[in-house]
């Protein structure tokens, strides 16, 4: 098609770079533009993704944001309707007014061609997209930045080429009731097939498995306790397992299938990845962490300690222990890794302590609201679950009944509100050992008798749950190696 423009200025699109030549197609926009003057519909097939700002000349800009304001409105886009919008429109003028577009609409190729007319225009958007993000970069390492540093402008430039990649996918528009059953079947069919009917990651823990059937992809679950509780614990626990199982499976196209456990990103907020990894070495070679802080162990538990340092070194278990981390910050490193090694699981331990920008908001509640959106958002973009940690408020320390409730929840509304589950850590020894009384009396006779009741055990209580019920499930725990556990029941004996 012979292009109806007379010449346009390929334009730099960065003052510190320059382009010889910039990406454009002013023939398939004036195609594309044609094809929907002359049958509206075919808008249709491609207004979900395509924008004013794709088209290269300034005009098809504004000409197609008109014609989409028209059909959004369910009116008649066509050339005589939309000459009056651009009567003062310099450009339209020197393009020829009415008659530049009643030339694209003799000129149009078929609508069934539009869809294509339409690719080529984003994929040139795209690639003008990427010369800027190019020139945006060199620019501002070469200049430098006294707020950023270098690995910071890396992440920024991360995100913005993460963002373009996924600029026209994650909007999927509807999808038909026969794909979205052809999923449902494909989870319950890949359940079925594992060990213990789960559809998501295996906890490791039995019961908590058969009361949420494990973390489920683009869930974001709430994990909350008061200090001292063992939510980092349990966190760990549950992050060295799925790690720890990890197996896959090659594909066709060379990408690797999870059949089994998963790749864990853990963001540790408040520990430091060594004090992780001690807890993890505790918790596997079954020695006492506080005595291996301390270095109280003799050789042949320091034995122990080296070979299971040897066994679990491997386990595809990725530790980010950066303090103060925005939730931007956090979205891009879970992405990256994704994108580099794969990634199945991301926790973030805790809620509390990442923030919700560069600058630190006056109103704490929203901020929350926009962190916990921010993970219900990452979850469902990574089709990963997203298990975040959080404190409770101390008002459980003023009632009789310490048991946790979804109140209790730190800025609760919004974490009660996006989470798809919240499960409370709560172990009854902990309250009770700190109301011993003096020693000899029939009190402390009692108190002991209660106290050998809940010695080693512990308590979660899932109190909310949108895909299954809400109850409470009773495990081990090891106070030494701070390692939860199943416990020795109904004829079974694993105190994993």
């Amino acid at each position: 098609m012979a292009s109806l423009v007379p010449a346009l200025d390929l334009r730099s699109v960065s003052n510190d770079v320059a382009i010889p030549h910039v990406p454009a197609n002013v023939e398939a926009e004036q195609a594309l533009l044609g094809a929907i003057l002359y049958d509206n519909a075919a808008f249709e097939r491609i207004g979900d993704y395509l924008q004013a700002r794709h088209f290269f000349e300034p005009f098809h800009q504004r000409l197609f944001a008109a014609i989409e304001t028209h059909i959004r409105k369910g009116q008649l886009a066509e050339p005589i309707l939309l000459a009056e919008q651009f009567s003062r429109d310099q450009a339209f003028e020197e393009l020829g007014g009415i008659r530049y577009m009643a030339d694209l609409v003799d000129r149009a190729p078929p609508a069934a061609n539009a869809s294509d007319y339409a690719r080529a225009v984003y994929d040139l958007a795209l690639r003008r997209d990427l010369i800027r993000i190019g020139g945006d970069i060199a620019s501002s390492a070469a200049q430098g930045d006294a707020e950023l540093s270098a690995r910071d402008q890396i992440e920024a430039a991360e995100l913005q080429l993460f963002t373009l990649a996924e600029t026209g996918g994650n909007s999927q528009g509807f999808v038909s009731f026969a794909d979205a059953l052809h999923g449902a079947v494909t989870m319950a069919a890949e359940a079925h097939s594992r060990d213990g009917g789960l559809a998501g990651l295996s906890t490791g823990l039995i019961d908590l498995d058969q009361k949420i059937g494990g973390l489920h992809p683009s869930d974001l679950v709430i994990l909350a306790a008061r200090p001292s509780m063992g939510k980092t614990s349990l966190a760990c626990n549950i992050a060295f397992d799925v790690a720890n199982n990890y197996a896959w499976e090659p594909q066709p196209d060379g990408s690797k299938k999870t059949v089994r456990g998963g790749v864990v990103a853990f963001f540790s907020l408040e520990m430091s990845a060594e004090q992780l990894a001690m807890r993890l070495l505790a918790e596997v070679s079954g020695v006492s962490g506080d005595r291996l802080r301390k270095g109280e162990i003799d050789a042949s538990e320091f034995g122990r300690v080296r070979d299971a340092a040897l066994e679990i070194q491997e386990a595809p278990l990725y530790i980010d222990a950066t303090g103060g981390l925005s939730m931007a910050k956090l979205a891009a490193r879970a992405r990256r890794l994704k994108r580099m090694v794969g990634l199945d699981l991301v926790i973030v331990d805790y809620l509390q302590l990442v923030t919700g920008g560069e600058g630190k908001s006056d109103n704490r509640v929203q901020e929350v609201s926009m962190i916990t959106q921010g993970l219900k958002a990452l979850a469902k973009e990574l089709s990963l679950p997203v298990l975040a940690l959080s404190q409770l408020s101390r008002q459980v320390e003023n009632r009789e009944d310490k048991k946790p409730q979804l109140s209790d929840l730190r800025e609760s509304g919004s974490i009660e509100q996006d989470a798809d589950m919240v499960m409370f850590v709560y172990r009854e020894s902990y309250y009770l050992s700190r109301l011993e009384p003096r020693e000899g009396t029939a009190e402390h006779l009692t108190w002991q008798e209660d106290m050998d009741k809940v010695r080693g055990l512990a308590e979660i209580v899932i109190g909310k749950q949108r895909h299954g019920p809400i109850g409470n499930v009773k495990l081990s725990f090891n106070e030494d190696i701070t390692k939860f556990g199943n416990l020795a029941r109904d004829g079974r004996y694993d105190m994993r």
